[in-house]
């Protein structure tokens, strides 16, 4: 009788499919502490709803949250410097995993770059320097010049292979004669300057849509309230609230540009900040939303933010990952606190700092840092995939652009966050936060499937 009933259930989903509905599978891909198993795709999980012991990471769309605009990296000049150094083929292969829609890539979905030099940089430079007693307030002078080098170049492959790849610019510091102290290390913003500087920042948005780059986003300043970077600047709020509302928003409005504004860009120690100029309904016209690193606060100062301005979205923009410090650790900081941390706080995109570097963290300019590790380490056409490449390759792999943020539950010392992409499909990141193996079941409507992380562990699941 038994097997009668095998055969007929079987020659029922033959002739008649709809009437038997398959459990789905979860697709789900590991990485270990112990870099045993690194961003590999494992058995798929099947949903059931035969019960069991473990606890439920519980999934429910009906509760939806922010928009995803993406994951990736900061894409410094020495980071495209260090790629495009690669003999061709190689080259070719590492941009396809990087930014391609194979199946081998990890769908980098959002890139970061510098408005002249960074700390990672070959150089220290602008795209209008001239003698130290000298000043050019038309601009004429200026020039993309180092970029169009390397950089240009290079984000012109990379739109090639992700056309729909969002970009943030973000300057280190304004030329050295804007600035207060005319060194392109701290110092301020002149006040006289101010609309020669919103000008500038205009017409390298007007040159990079001219070569097929459109910046979507511009964040005013990186790290405003801090000047000992090379280079660097530094911009109070009140100075950074007068200068995008009197001149860098009705600048980049009057020549028609899409480019939407970032504030702050900083550590999340301070909310302050960006609180006294959402507060600024001119300035709200020009504003998408705020940055933050983590080098020192909590993660939790994005909801606070984005509370007082709901919206107006928000932003994680940088946190390195540094050679002294071992890949478990912070394969696990990372994830609770960045990547989980950040999204389960309502930010839009998680960016980690910076793609790529040689075997001494370089090159970056004297004072840069020397210890930030790339996602990449490469070394002539070797290249040694990094913590933080893993980091992203967990979420941007799975959580495409577009993607809502849905409630997940936590549970023990699993910390999570779950997301709907366009397609329907559903993800889920986990990291086991504990020190023990965990069992426990995900659980979505009446089914659930069951699953397994050794401590230290993270799993991208899909359904």
């Amino acid at each position: 009788m038994k097997r009668f009933s095998r055969i007929l259930v079987v020659g029922v989903s033959l002739l008649f499919p709809h009437f038997v509905s398959a459990d789905p599978e979860a697709m789900f891909w590991l990485t270990k502490g112990n870099q045993s198993v690194l961003f590999q795709k494992q058995k798929n999980l099947l949903f059931g709803n035969t019960a069991n012991q473990y606890s439920n990471i519980e999934i429910d769309t009906t509760q939806t949250f922010q928009t995803i605009d993406g994951f990736g990296f900061t894409l410094t000049e020495a980071s495209a410097y260090m790629i495009m150094s690669m003999n061709m083929n190689t080259q070719k292969q590492v941009m396809s995993e990087l930014f391609g829609n194979d199946p081998n890539s990890i769908g980098i979905s959002f890139i970061r770059i510098s408005i002249g030099a960074s700390d990672l940089s070959t150089s220290v430079y602008s795209y209008d320097d001239i003698k130290p007693d000298e000043t050019d307030a038309p601009l004429d002078n200026f020039n993309l010049g180092v970029d169009r080098k390397v950089m240009v170049p290079m984000l012109q492959s990379i739109i090639k292979l992700n056309p729909k790849i969002k970009i943030l610019a973000t300057p280190w510091s304004a030329p050295a004669w804007m600035k207060d102290n005319h060194s392109p290390i701290g110092g301020t913003l002149v006040s006289k300057y101010y609309a020669a500087y919103a000008n500038y920042l205009v017409k390298y948005l007007q040159e990079m849509k001219a070569l097929g780059i459109p910046i979507d986003l511009l964040s005013i300043q990186h790290d405003p309230l801090s000047g000992t970077n090379n280079p660097s600047m530094l911009l109070p709020a009140d100075k950074e609230l007068t200068f995008l509302k009197s001149y860098l928003g009705p600048a980049i409005k009057k020549f028609g540009l899409n480019t939407k504004v970032i504030i702050y860009d900083q550590n999340c120690d301070n909310t302050d900040y960006a609180t006294s100029i959402l507060k600024d309904q001119v300035a709200g016209n020009y504003i998408a939303g705020t940055g933050f690193h983590l080098y020192a606060g909590d993660i939790k100062a994005l909801t606070t933010v984005h509370e007082a301005a709901p919206d107006k979205g928000v932003y994680f923009t940088e946190q390195s990952t540094l050679s002294t410090a071992e890949f478990a650790n912070d394969l696990k900081w990372h994830f609770k606190n960045v990547l989980i941390g950040a999204t389960r706080n309502w930010s839009k995109c998680v960016l980690e700092w910076n793609l790529a570097a040689d075997v001494n963290n370089g090159p970056h300019t004297a004072g840069g840092c020397n210890n930030c590790k790339g996602a990449l380490t490469i070394n002539g056409s070797s290249i040694k995939r990094n913590v933080s490449y893993y980091i992203i390759a967990h979420a941007a792999k799975a959580v495409t652009a577009g993607s809502t943020r849905i409630a997940s539950t936590i549970v023990g010392d699993l910390q999570n966050v779950a997301f709907v992409r366009p397609d329907g499909k559903k993800v889920l990141i986990v990291e086991n936060d504990g020190t023990t193996t965990q069992s426990f079941n995900i659980k979505y409507g009446s089914k659930w499937c069951t699953a397994s992380l050794d401590a230290g562990s993270v799993g991208t699941y899909v359904w």
